[in-house]
């Protein structure tokens, strides 16, 4: 075997030394030195981890005190407010016509004769206005016109009637140039009746007699008074004779009286029947609304068709709004008290006054009226919840776009009249002996220390609000800050 030697001595020293410098801790490798940052790196990990778990595991006798506690109470507080304190009571209403009626002509004077009425010409159409006197429509050739007046249409007005309505026909006369003379208020006379011919004159049209058979009634009572008077003459002469023969005159002087008590007796039904005669006011040709201008609503039929139901629908008279208050809210709203109205459609608001709560309730729909009905509703007809009827009127003129819409409407049930002190209703807690307080926060609503007991009287409340006034000297003003409620842990 070959054995080689090194080239050098100084060749062979120097590779000795490098690996002795290696093995004894010469600058290790990169290699090496990836290999150390790692394993730090992972013992910093794991040691984090350590002092995490530690920290979990491990806690002081305060730190396990503090988490048993409960939680502190949590305290729900509101400010006390001065201003002025209302109860008020919101519904839903409608503006419509103060009045509003449904007219059905007869066929007049033909009636008794069984014609049928026919529309024989329309002077109004719906949406349009109208004046006092003017002819809305024509019904078999009698004319329908309007008249002011409160009280509706019940009877023909006649001669020698009397009452409110005659009182309404003569003022609605006055007011058209048609002056009724001497005739008292409310009594139809001679001068009622001239009024009425010139009326009906000045409109193209005769006047109805109030019977027709008039004429000839009045001729009949003055022939009888005619011939009444002429037994008066005659029974004078005979008695005048039998004095002038000188023989008895007392069968004479009897007849006489006889004579002259049936000569008085036909001249008063002569007067009774010259003042039953003359001109009437049918009731299907007069129609009294409250106010002018009036409105045509519908009209059903045109000119030679038959007089349907309600042929015309007028409504008349300033704007009301009508609602229905529920009954746990019908004690609550009394007439004369102020009502806010708005439209939320339009955005118009406008101020009214209750004009009249009714005292019994209206049937709900599918409900029969007492005494009758079939007790079901049609099954198209809305829904009445019934209720208590309210009617609110404006206290200025409502615009005219309102008429027909749905309003909101906020009646003043109550009111405190001047600002004063209020406090939620919950913030007030009554003792065992009877007394009233509110408890004042301090800065600290959690500070018990800081709390204060303030007796108060209370007084009218509204909308989960309460009046209340402070008593025996105790401090409370607007802006405190008041305990509602406190939630216990």
């Amino acid at each position: 075997m070959k054995h080689e030697e090194p080239d050098s001595p100084g060749e062979a020293g120097t590779t000795g030394a490098a690996d002795a410098a290696g093995e004894a801790g010469a600058p290790p490798s990169l290699g090496g030195r990836r290999r150390i940052l790692i394993w730090v790196v992972a013992g910093a990990v794991v040691l984090t981890g350590a002092g995490v778990v530690v920290a979990t595991t491990i806690r002081s006798p305060s730190q396990v005190a503090a988490d048993a506690a409960p939680p502190p109470a949590s305290v729900l507080a509101d400010r006390v407010e001065r201003r002025v304190l209302t109860s008020s009571v919101v519904v839903r209403g409608t503006v419509t016509a103060e009045q509003t009626l449904a007219v059905t002509p007869g066929a007049g004077a033909g009636a008794a004769a069984g014609a049928k009425p026919v529309v024989t010409r329309v002077n109004k159409q719906p949406g349009t206005a109208v004046q006092a006197g003017e002819v809305l429509l024509e019904v078999s050739g009698r004319p329908v016109f309007a008249l002011a007046g409160a009280l509706p249409v019940y009877r023909d007005l006649k001669p020698g009637a009397t009452g409110k309505d005659v009182g309404q026909l003569q003022q609605g006369l006055k007011a058209l140039g048609h002056p009724t003379g001497a005739d008292p208020a409310g009594s139809y006379g001679s001068g009622t009746k001239a009024a009425v011919t010139a009326f009906y004159t000045a409109l193209g049209y005769a006047p109805r007699p109030a019977d027709p058979a008039d004429a000839e009634n009045v001729r009949a009572a003055e022939d009888a008074a005619d011939a009444a008077e002429r037994q008066v003459t005659t029974t004078k002469n005979a008695l005048k004779k039998a004095k002038e023969g000188g023989g008895d005159a007392s069968e004479a002087q009897l007849q006489l009286t006889f004579a002259q008590q049936d000569l008085a007796k036909a001249k008063s039904r002569l007067d009774t029947a010259r003042a039953a005669a003359g001109p009437m006011v049918p009731a299907d040709e007069l129609l009294f609304v409250k106010g002018f201008p009036a409105r045509v609503d519908a009209v059903k039929a045109s000119v030679g068709e038959p007089v349907p139901e309600s042929l015309l629908s007028v409504s008349a008279g300033a704007p009301v709004i009508r609602a229905s208050l529920p009954a746990h809210q019908k004690d609550l709203v009394k007439p004369g008290m102020k009502v806010q109205l708005l439209s939320e459609a339009t955005g118009l608001s406008a101020t009214a006054t209750v004009e009249s709560v009714a005292a019994d309730p209206t049937p709900a729909a599918g409900t029969a009226p007492t005494g009758g009905g079939s007790g079901q509703a049609a099954p198209d007809a809305p829904q009445n919840p019934g209720g208590y009827a309210l009617t609110v009127k404006p206290d200025q003129a409502l615009d005219a776009q309102l008429t027909g819409q749905g309003v909101r409407l906020t009646v003043t049930a109550a009111s405190s009249g001047e600002p004063v002190l209020i406090v939620p209703l919950s913030a007030i807690s009554a003792g065992a002996d009877g007394r009233t307080t509110v408890t004042v926060l301090g800065k600290d609503p959690q500070a018990q220390g800081d709390r204060r007991r303030v007796e108060v009287r209370a007084g009218m409340s509204a909308d989960g609000m309460v009046q209340v006034d402070p008593v025996g000297g105790g401090a409370l003003a607007d802006g405190d800050r008041v305990l509602v409620a406190q939630a216990k842990p």
